[in-house]
């Protein structure tokens, strides 16, 4: 009885095996059509990519345009040499050609040749010619593919407004990085298939996903009115051996900026060389600029001197505007009602605010006038009184109210902001260097879109450059729009300071920028470097046409002028020979007299 007892369980339990067994066998039949048939692409692709190789194909970055479509900003065709140690056969070869052709010492190029890795890059930026050339040999391992370098055909025109980019193409300053996203596109790939060892198998050929050439951009820059203006730059900076000259071109009416000028400019193409410009900031009476050893700076020094040949002005820099801002100070007074163009006022050539006696420009005064001969005059006493008839809280009201204490929001890179005295620590004196454009900085782009909100009917703009993006056709894909903040003074209060800064430069200060047949407005100004006493100045005139309709304004700012330094001697005949020439060619008509 027992032994047929364990003969049943014997039985049960090969039973119970068989039966596991046979699950496992069906479980595993299962996964293995799975994996073979219904998970077959999955482990396909899985297969193809690890036998292939993948090298990315850049995008064409898109062009950058002037307002007439002039390009400013274009694409050379240049090659990548890369090595692919699996598939060299014979490295001695590959050696000597790449040594011969790249210009490269045999010890760097071995290095990459011998190195085991899926894919090594030799040189970027190699001209077609000699890629071409290098292709030619049919070297195994040598992958030679085209690529993209930024080039700029006017050198250094704009260059510190349209920037540049690296080597990968990408924007480094200026517009090229504001609208990076547009004009970079999307780069493509070529795949080759591989053998286990790496080594490419020809048959299989290659596939190519293609690239995407980024988006063109047009400016309202225009590049004749851009050129124009460099070249009075250039030759001001010359005759007054000053630091720097910037000039600022835009129409009021949108904030569309025609130039941007910073003498000195730096050459698009070759933008990590350092210029002597920039070395002289280095130069002390036991180091001469000759002396210098470009070699043996250090790269922090290296880097600060791109930073500083790379700097545009006009946006990242401040300074003390001195008598343009007598404008700010006349707008907000007439706005608020403590002036008329009709009011009185008497210079005895200074004026005393609580302990402190404030010169005139002129010692001797200007004696009793109206308040539209004290702008024509440029009167301190006169300007100071406004302000201290406004008084803190008003005065600085205003300034927030015509949008001097917030960017101007320029699609440019790195804008300054205002640098103001907290107003609960403004007392009448620093009220009264405020009202006539000291003790306080701004940037001239700052100064530049604030008066022409004032002149414009009260629009405060945006100043910008971006119009629109087009694709390779040219059909536009986007238009850019900007802020508009209206009202910030009354249309009343903006004819009747065009008309007085109308007579500043037909009778008064300005003369030196009037345009006979033409109604010019304008204010010059000379104000004083810091720190003060040094005996250098900023020289500056702002000037706007026709003035009763205002269809384009300028600023000219001179730095550190040598010899007669005054704004309405040295920066007012500026932007006369600006306007006598831009004038005609923006359609601006002479007015019938």
């Amino acid at each position: 009885m027992l032994a047929e007892n364990n003969q049943i369980f014997h039985r049960k339990k090969i039973l119970v095996a068989f039966f596991i067994c046979a699950g496992l066998f069906v479980l595993l039949f299962g996964r293995l059509v799975y994996l073979c048939v219904w998970k077959a692409d999955y482990y396909e692709e899985k297969a193809t990519q690890l036998h292939e190789r993948e090298r990315s194909i850049k995008a064409a970055r898109g062009r950058i345009l002037d307002r007439n479509g002039v390009v400013l900003a274009d694409n050379k065709t240049v090659c990548t040499v890369s090595v692919i140690y699996n598939q060299i056969t014979d490295p001695e070869a590959v050696i000597t050609v790449l040594c011969r052709e790249l210009g490269l010492t045999e010890e760097y190029v071995r290095a990459r040749v011998e190195k085991y890795s899926s894919m090594e890059r030799v040189k970027s930026n190699v001209p077609k010619e000699i890629g071409d050339r290098i292709r030619e040999y049919d070297l195994p391992g040598v992958k030679v593919d085209e690529d993209y370098k930024r080039y700029y055909p006017y050198g250094e025109l704009g260059s510190k407004v349209l920037g540049f980019t690296g080597s990968d193409n990408q924007g480094i300053i200026g517009l090229e990085v504001v609208y990076e996203k547009y004009l970079q596109g999307t780069p493509g790939t070529i795949l080759t298939m591989t053998d286990a060892k790496g080594i490419e198998v020809e048959a299989a050929g290659e596939r190519r996903i293609e690239p995407v050439s980024g988006l063109d951009l047009r400016l309202s820059m225009d590049r004749n009115i851009q050129s124009y203006a460099t070249q009075l730059a250039e030759q001001v900076m010359a005759s007054k051996e000053a630091e720097g000259v910037s000039i600022l071109v835009m129409n009021p009416q949108n904030g569309e900026i025609y130039a941007m000028v910073n003498v000195p400019e730096f050459d698009l193409n070759a933008p990590y060389e350092i210029t002597d410009t920039a070395l002289e900031t280095l130069v002390t009476e036991e180091m001469p600029l000759e002396s210098i050893d470009v070699g043996k700076l250090t790269s922090e020094q290296k880097q600060n001197l791109l930073n500083y040949t790379w700097r545009n002005g006009c946006i990242n820099d401040t300074y003390e505007p001195g008598s343009t801002f007598k404008i700010i100070t006349a707008a907000a007074g007439l706005e608020a009602g403590v002036v008329t163009p009709q009011s009185n006022f008497s210079c005895p050539g200074f004026i005393v605010v609580d302990d402190r006696r404030i010169k005139c420009h002129k010692r001797t005064g200007h004696g009793g006038q109206d308040f539209v001969h004290c702008m024509m005059n440029s009167c301190n006493p006169a300007l100071i009184t406004v302000g201290l008839r406004l008084g803190v809280e008003q005065y600085y009201s205003y300034f927030e109210q015509f949008g001097l204490k917030t960017k101007t929001g320029i699609d440019l890179p790195g804008e300054a902001g205002t640098i103001m005295h907290n107003p609960d620590n403004m007392g009448n004196v620093e009220l009264a260097t405020v009202s006539f454009g000291q003790s306080f900085q701004i940037t001239p782009m700052q100064l530049l879109t604030t008066v022409s909100s004032i002149i414009n009917g009260g629009n405060r703009i945006t100043p910008h450059f971006g119009l629109e993006t087009l694709d390779g056709e040219g059909n536009v894909v986007e238009t850019f729009a900007y802020p508009v903040k209206e009202g910030i003074v009354s249309e009343e209060t903006s004819s009747s300071l065009r008309g007085i800064l109308e007579m500043v430069v037909s009778e008064g200060g300005g003369i030196n920028g009037k345009i006979e047949g033409y109604r010019i407005g304008g204010k010059t100004a000379t104000s004083e470097t810091l720190p003060r006493n040094t005996g250098k100045y900023i020289s500056s005139f702002i000037g706007f046409a026709p003035a009763d309709n205002p269809q384009v304004i300028a600023l000219a700012i001179v730095n550190k002028p040598q010899g007669v330094y005054y704004g309405g001697q040295v920066a007012a005949p500026i932007v006369r020979q600006l306007f006598e020439n831009i004038l005609p060619y923006l359609g601006i008509m002479e007015y019938n007299q």
